[in-house]
């Protein structure tokens, strides 16, 4: 039996090599790229909206059920901005003993958002300054990702 060794049709012929991108192809994965970046900054806004109303109605209500959906959607927008590659500012600061240490924006939420909790779970603040804590919280949000 004779075996044909020329059964690789195609390979190694002057026309099948690969082509680099050309400019369309390169400016459609730009577009891409920019429509991504643009849903992303939409979903992000409608979440600072929603923030914003949940702040409100706390602001209004004190009471429990909308303090717990305005640290939700708190927390659910630092996880957004995060998880999109948002830039999360860092300062660097020294403690008593020469020592270097970052500090996080979303470390400062997390401690905005425990003073809230502590305000509206003692009652003892009027509803302008609940509103101000509020206030302030969404600033630190929007810090986040401008």
């Amino acid at each position: 039996m004779k075996i044909n060794r020329d059964l690789r049709i195609g390979v190694n012929q002057p026309g099948n090599s690969p082509q680099p991108l050309t400019g369309t192809q390169a400016k459609f994965g730009e577009l891409v790229e920019k429509q991504d970046q643009k849903l992303q900054t939409e979903q992000l806004t409608r979440l600072m909206g929603e923030v914003t109303a949940a702040g409100d109605r706390l602001g209004r209500s004190r009471n429990f059920k909308d303090l717990a959906k305005f640290k939700m959607l708190v927390k659910r927008f630092v996880k957004e901005t995060v998880e999109y590659g948002m830039n999360l500012k860092q300062s660097h600061s020294w403690n008593e003993f020469g020592e270097g240490r970052k500090l996080r924006l979303v470390e400062t939420i997390d401690e905005k958002l425990a003073e809230l909790t502590e305000s509206v779970l003692h009652g003892e603040k009027e509803s302008v300054d609940v509103l101000d804590q509020i206030g302030e919280i969404k600033g630190l949000l929007i810090n986040i990702y401008t």
